[in-house]
């Protein structure tokens, strides 16, 4: 009895030597896994993860180091661009949240038609294409995801805010008449803009860092990029899935900030980076049309689309607002 009594505890010992051996070097993967990647934040059901954060933070932080700043300065600049694709990254969860509710889907069909437009409209053949991707860091398929994905938030807002938009006769006159000086015939620029927004409560260090993008994008444009690109990958309004397709304005309707940065530009120009009240801002003119006299039955169509436009553009930021205080956000820092 003994001697069973002894055997049955050499081979528990052993058991448990192999259970300890075997598992250490698993809870030492788990360990770096949590090191490697980890929550940052909780948006009600969804997560977003170091990884996600990094990998979006990357082309930013990649030319932060190059400029050769002081440690100091790149750890406060880092910081501030984190923040900013944080809430950038929660936005688009909480967008994606509403397309897997209200179950808008998007078929590959789609994605092809999406993808065979942008060729046309840009006069590429799918080797042009392909450059233009690499030089993003780009391969086709994430393109296609991320065409995808812009066709499902585009869906989104059509059925979240577009849809729900109505502008009646009475609107379209008081604006014709409040503005007849606009339709006697004059010179109209056709105008696309890639906007940044600067986070809130940081500062001129924030704005800097917002800068920094846009002089990017600036540089992508003066090397040779399509404006309509750029701007449906890097604009932060509603308009980036049209391309940041603004419509026609008369010089007298912009700001004079506006009109001294327009007025001399020809057709395929763009401003430098202006700081407006909405953000740090890229305009470019598609075209310039000289318009004759028109009367309120002609440019119906026109002053709908201009309304309509502002109404999205404010509605949208409204109904994102309304989904953040619906949301239960957690960030884990």
């Amino acid at each position: 009895m003994a001697h069973k009594m002894l055997t049955y505890l050499k081979n528990f010992l052993v058991y448990i030597f192999l259970f300890l051996a075997l598992s250490m070097p698993f809870e030492n993967e788990v360990e770096s896994a949590q090191v490697v990647d980890r929550v940052v934040a909780v948006i009600n059901d969804d997560i977003v993860t170091l990884y996600e954060l990094n990998r979006a933070i990357k082309p930013y932080a990649d030319k932060i180091g190059a400029s050769g700043y002081s440690q100091e300065k790149e750890k406060k600049m880092l910081f501030t661009v984190r923040e900013d694709i944080l809430n950038q990254l929660i936005d688009k969860k909480m967008e994606d949240q509403e397309i897997r509710r209200y179950k808008i889907k998007i078929d590959e069909k789609e994605v092809d038609l999406a993808i065979e437009h942008f060729k046309k409209a840009n006069y590429f053949t799918d080797e042009d294409l392909k450059e233009a991707l690499s030089r993003d860091g780009l391969t086709l398929e994430e393109y296609r995801g991320k065409m995808k994905k812009q066709l499902l938030r585009a869906k989104l807002i059509n059925f979240e805010v577009k849809s729900k938009i109505v502008i009646t006769k009475e609107e379209v006159k008081s604006y014709y008449e409040s503005h007849i000086e606009k339709y006697r015939g004059e010179r109209k620029y056709h105008l696309r803009n890639i906007i940044m927004r600067v986070p809130p409560f940081t500062g001129e260090k924030g704005k800097s860092e917002v800068r920094e993008k846009m002089e990017t994008v600036l540089e992508k444009f003066t090397d040779g990029e399509s404006f309509e690109t750029l701007a449906t990958l890097y604009s932060e309004s509603s308009f980036a899935s049209d391309g940041g397709d603004l419509g026609l304005f008369r010089l007298d309707e912009l700001s004079e900030q506006l009109k001294g940065a327009i007025k001399d530009l020809k057709t395929g120009d763009s401003t430098g980076v202006l700081d407006t009240d909405q953000g740090l801002q890229i305009f470019f003119v598609e075209k310039i049309v000289t318009s004759q006299a028109k009367s309120l039955e002609k440019v119906t169509p026109e002053i709908e689309k201009k309304l309509y436009n502002e109404i999205v553009n404010k509605n949208f930021q409204t109904w994102l607002e309304g989904l953040r205080k619906r949301a239960h956000i957690k960030i884990i820092r």
